[in-house]
């Protein structure tokens, strides 16, 4: 079992403990992973959970699609043998502008990433989320608790491979500049920036909101500047800090780690049960600070 496939399956282990997946969407998930066996063995010992809370209402996209400001939509693309699909949106009017890639969580391309895509370019950036389900045929024909099974199945090149796709799309429009590209995600999202920012040298920002990172040989072929966002009270994610810290410090590589006390995993998704709103509006203005120091 690799790493991304290993936070999928504690993810929802995790949200099957805090009552965010019955006990039948928890065994699904994990079953598309590893199989029926590890899910079975999984949950066995945690049979008795609190019933499921109600997430909060879905609220208003904090950038609307119509927004004047903007352009944004559906974008196809070709990747590596496939078509792909994703989420476009920059600045309206003339310029040409940096690109900022987005990475979804486990959920596949929300409506939710779909706004981050546009506060990106309400920002002035180029912004393009991928969906890594294009291969299956996108997010919107699967249930969600199928959905981390089939990313899991996946190999994390393969997300990595998509993301440079993307990118090569992104590249390719008038209104885009090349040579200043940079990346967030959240999540499983978190986790894929990580490796994108490993695999393509050129990137020269990254923000992984929690997201595991990758192990210390993959730290060499880093060439962005890394903001790693985390809560204070995910410790699943959080355990990982001190390794990359120390690896990426061991190879002259800019890093800096943000930890928000007393706040969860997915403290950002103001559609999801632990969004945290000073938390998160704290995080996106240091994300949109970190790109702007590093893509101007």
């Amino acid at each position: 079992m690799n790493e991304l496939q290993r936070y999928l399956v504690e993810e929802a282990v995790e949200d099957y403990e805090e009552g965010r997946l019955t006990r039948r969407e928890a065994l699904k998930a994990i079953a598309g992973i590893g199989g029926a066996a590890l899910a079975a063995q999984m949950l066995e010992a945690r049979a008795q959970v609190a019933p499921a809370g109600k997430a909060p209402a879905s609220p208003a996209p904090l950038v609307a699609p119509d927004d004047p400001s903007i352009v944004a939509g559906i974008a196809e693309f070709p990747g590596e043998g496939v078509r792909l699909d994703g989420y476009l949106a920059r600045p309206a009017g003339t310029g040409r502008h940096a690109i900022v890639l987005v990475c979804h969580e486990n959920r596949g391309l929300t409506r939710h990433i779909e706004d981050v895509t546009r506060r990106v370019a309400k920002a002035g950036y180029v912004g393009l989320a991928v969906d890594l389900l294009s291969r299956e045929g996108g997010t919107a024909k699967h249930e969600f608790d199928a959905i981390p099974g089939i990313l899991g199945k996946a190999a994390p090149t393969r997300h990595v491979q998509d993301f440079k796709s993307g990118l090569a799309y992104a590249r390719s429009l008038p209104w885009a500049r090349g040579d200043r590209v940079g990346m967030t995600g959240f999540c499983f999202g978190g986790a894929v920036t990580w490796r994108v920012a490993a695999g393509v040298p050129d990137l020269r920002a990254a923000v992984p909101f929690y997201g595991v990172p990758v192990q210390e040989p993959d730290v060499p072929g880093i060439g962005a500047a890394v903001l790693a966002i985390y809560g204070g009270l995910d410790e699943r994610i959080n355990q990982n800090i001190p390794a990359i810290e120390a690896a990426m410090g061991k190879h002259g590589k800019t890093f800096r780690k943000i930890v928000y006390p007393n706040v969860d995993h997915a403290f950002h998704n103001d559609t999801g049960a632990r969004y945290n709103a000073p938390a998160a509006k704290a995080a996106w203005s240091e994300t949109l600070a970190w790109l702007g120091k590093y893509l101007a």
